[in-house]
């Protein structure tokens, strides 16, 4: 696929975009919006693709909004242009991503703030270079948080640190935001990608429908009960027994060999 400020690439059942403005940080300007939402949507419905990964060209994954853009708007006294396209854009892609079939993994390369910390955060894993930086920046501009923020950090990190966060627009790097459980490994820059990939693909070879199942409970769960948890548990797992993917795998196992899922 050919994107303005984004690359696209598929190799070994794994989608890799790659944020590509270099030269703001990966600011979501120009295309770069649309461009990731479209990126996101297509990877979902690919049958070839079955795990994501999400990381920035260049020393940064993603400064948020275009801080620069803005103020040559605001010096020219008029509403940037993108501004009434923000929103339905913003939330859409927030909800591709959540909504993904295949789990996104964020490789977070370098500074990642504003709407960049909380598109890292709508992924379903984040590993970081040691160079990178976790940022809710917003009220360092007199803005708001967006791209699901508010609701992505305190599930996260609880809410007072949130709060903490959010009402400090501190950044943090690597290693606290390990400690915070905000990333799941920090991995020095030259490894990162190989060890993202090395993840994809242990993903990519897991049975697609179970994975894709196991995504949707582990979200729905996180905002029902016991009982409704319990019920969806079920439902999805009467549906992964029928599948030829669990025949395999239980062969597989009698036989005392890797299975082989065909997403069927």
């Amino acid at each position: 696929m050919e994107y303005k400020c984004l690359i696209y690439e598929v190799q070994e059942n794994i989608a890799t975009l790659i944020m590509n403005r270099p030269e703001r940080l990966n600011a979501l300007g120009d295309t770069l919006r649309t461009d990731l939402h479209e990126a996101i949507t297509t990877a979902s419905g690919d049958p070839n693709v079955r795990a994501i990964i999400l990381t920035g060209a260049g020393r940064g994954f993603c400064s948020g909004g275009d801080v620069k853009a803005m103020n040559e708007a605001q010096q020219r006294h008029e509403r940037s242009p993108i501004m009434d396209k923000i929103a339905p854009s913003r939330d859409l892609t927030v909800l591709a991503m959540r909504d993904a079939p295949k789990p996104i993994i964020a490789a977070v390369n370098g500074p990642a703030a504003g709407a960049g910390m909380n598109i890292a955060l709508a992924c379903d894993i984040r590993i970081a270079s040691s160079a990178a930086r976790f940022g809710e920046t917003f009220v360092k501009r007199g803005l708001h948080v967006d791209w699901g923020g508010t609701y992505f950090l305190p599930r996260l990190v609880g809410m007072a640190k949130a709060c903490e966060l959010i009402f400090t627009g501190d950044v943090i790097d690597a290693e606290e935001a390990l400690a915070l459980g905000i990333v799941s490994q920090v991995v020095e820059p030259e490894d990162l990608m190989d060890t993202v990939r090395a993840l994809a693909r242990k993903i990519a070879a897991g049975p697609p429908i179970a994975i894709r199942l196991a995504k949707r409970a582990l979200y729905h769960n996180q905002e029902c009960d016991l009982r409704a948890a319990l019920e969806y548990e079920t439902y999805a797992q009467n549906i992964c027994r029928e599948t030829e993917d669990a025949s395999e795998g239980i062969r597989a196992f009698v036989e005392k060999r890797l299975p082989n899922f065909e997403g069927r």
